[in-house]
């Protein structure tokens, strides 16, 4: 699905992550890490959102040769959301839609399923964490992805709408897309079919056993 390699990025000279060959199979797959291990970046990167040294592709398409395809099949949720504070999660919603060309059926479901109705329509200046993360994850499943990144996707939610999103994740995926998710707690493996598990450390990525994270 994706394949990594010689992948460097740096922050003034200063190495952040470094992968020098690794393949990631359709799945979900989870990315385990201290606060400033290089997760977040890690992510980025595959988003399309970093320059970085090396190469990355999906599905065989090339993130700087084949940008805008490759673009449309890999989404991203941050962990902590940052919109321009006059904007509302309908304007947010909207863009987004267009651009990842969702139809108007899916947003409505995703508007419905996260609970932003009461607040759609709010300029997101007014919004507590746990709205800006609803929105965030609103955004990260428009379209027809490939790949969906969830950068510490159970922060700042309600217990309710941590079982939501670990509904859309089992839907998604059950439809044949891929997850990328992170998160300092636990993940429910009852309720997810994570397959493989990685530790960030040092500047590089390295694969766990799964079975000492599970019950």
């Amino acid at each position: 699905m994706i394949v990594i390699k010689n992948l460097k990025k740096s922050y003034g000279g200063h190495l952040v992550i470094q992968v020098p060959d690794l393949v990631l199979t359709e799945g979900i797959h989870w990315f385990k890490g201290a606060n400033g291990s290089g997760k977040t970046t890690f992510f980025r990167t595959l988003a399309g959102m970093l320059p970085f040294e090396g190469e990355i592709t999906l599905g065989g398409m090339d993130i700087r040769r084949d940008h805008t395809t490759y673009r449309l099949s890999i989404n991203y949720g941050e962990a902590e959301p940052d919109y321009p504070e006059f904007l509302t999660a309908n304007d947010l919603i909207q863009f987004v839609a267009t651009a990842k060309r969702a139809k108007a059926v899916q947003v409505d479901q995703l508007i419905d399923t996260l609970g932003i109705e009461p607040f759609l329509y709010q300029p997101t200046g007014t919004y507590s964490s746990g709205m800006l993360k609803k929105t965030s994850l609103a955004l990260a499943f428009l379209g027809n992805p490939k790949v969906i990144i969830l950068d510490e996707p159970l922060i700042t939610i309600d217990d309710s709408t941590v079982l939501k999103v670990y509904e859309l994740v089992r839907d998604y995926h059950a439809q044949g897309v891929s997850f990328l998710l992170s998160s300092h707690q636990d993940f429910m493996f009852e309720k997810l079919p994570i397959q493989t598990v990685f530790r960030v450390k040092n500047h590089s990525i390295q694969p766990e056993s799964i079975s000492t994270h599970r019950p």
